[in-house]
C-alpha cells in the first residue's frame, strides 16, 4: 500500500511526477482542484457550499477542504493507496491526515525559487483550447498555439513580481509542514530543478529504497 504526499511549489514540475506516480504505482491521484470542481459539478452538499464559497470571492476553508478530501479517501478506490497533491498544505491539515490513514510517504520537490520564476515566466495558456504549456526562452515571443492555433497568453500569476509573492505564501505554509514530515521515516526530498525525467527517476529510487 502506498499512501503518498506530494510537496512542492507552484511551477516544480507536481503534476507532471503525480501522473507518473500514480500510472506506476497504481493508485488514484486525487488532487484539491479536482476535488472542488467535481463537488461542484456532483451539487453535494458541501459542493454547495464550494459554489457559494467561490461566488462569493472567498478562500475555502481549511475545514470545507478538508471534509472534502476525507469524504474522497473514504471511497474504495484509495484502499490500495492513494496519492494526495494539494493537501496537506497546513501543518493542521497534516494532524487531520495522521488521524485518517497511517504509514504516510511523503515526496518534497525542491526547486529554487529563481527556477520557478524562469518556469513561470515561459508558461503560456491557449485561449482556444485551454492548454498550459511552456515555450523555450527563445521563442517566449510566440503568440500560436502549435496544438490548435489559438493565442497563447501568459497568464496574470506568472508574472514575476506575482510569482515571487506566491513564492513567500507558499513558503510560509510548506516549511513548518516539511519540518513536520522531515522528522518522519518516510520523507523523500528529490531535486526537482532538473528534467521531469531524471526527477522521476530520483523519486522512484528514494521510493524503492523505502522498501
Amino acid at each position: 500500500m502506498l499512501n503518498l504526499v506530494l510537496i512542492g511549489p507552484p511551477g516544480s514540475g507536481k503534476g507532471t511526477q503525480a501522473v507518473r506516480i500514480a500510472r506506476r504505482c497504481k493508485v488514484p491521484h486525487i488532487s484539491t482542484g479536482d476535488i472542488l470542481r467535481q463537488a461542484v459539478r456532483d451539487e453535494t452538499p458541501l459542493g454547495r457550499e464550494v459554489a457559494a464559497t467561490i461566488a462569493a470571492g472567498a478562500l475555502v476553508s481549511d475545514e470545507l477542504i478538508s471534509s472534502l478530501v476525507k469524504a474522497r479517501l473514504d471511497w474504495s478506490d484509495t484502499a490500495g493507496g492513494f496519492l494526495l497533491d494539494g493537501f496537506p498544505r497546513t501543518v493542521g491539515q497534516a494532524r487531520l491526515l495522521d488521524e485518517w490513514r497511517s504509514n504516510l510517504v511523503v515526496v518534497h520537490i525542491a526547486v529554487p525559487d529563481e527556477e520557478i520564476i524562469r518556469r513561470l515566466s515561459t508558461r503560456r495558456i491557449c485561449q482556444s483550447c485551454g492548454l498550459t504549456q511552456s515555450v523555450s526562452e527563445e521563442w517566449a515571443r510566440v503568440e500560436d498555439c502549435p496544438y490548435c492555433g489559438g493565442t497563447l497568453v501568459r497568464r496574470d500569476d506568472d508574472e514575476a513580481a506575482t510569482v515571487r509573492k506566491r513564492l513567500i505564501t507558499y513558503a510560509a505554509l510548506a516549511e513548518p509542514l516539511i519540518a513536520l514530515y522531515r522528522s518522519r521515516h518516510g520523507f523523500i526530498t528529490v531535486n526537482g530543478a532538473q528534467p521531469p525525467d531524471r526527477v522521476t527517476e530520483d523519486l522512484f529510487k528514494g521510493l524503492d529504497s523505502l522498501g
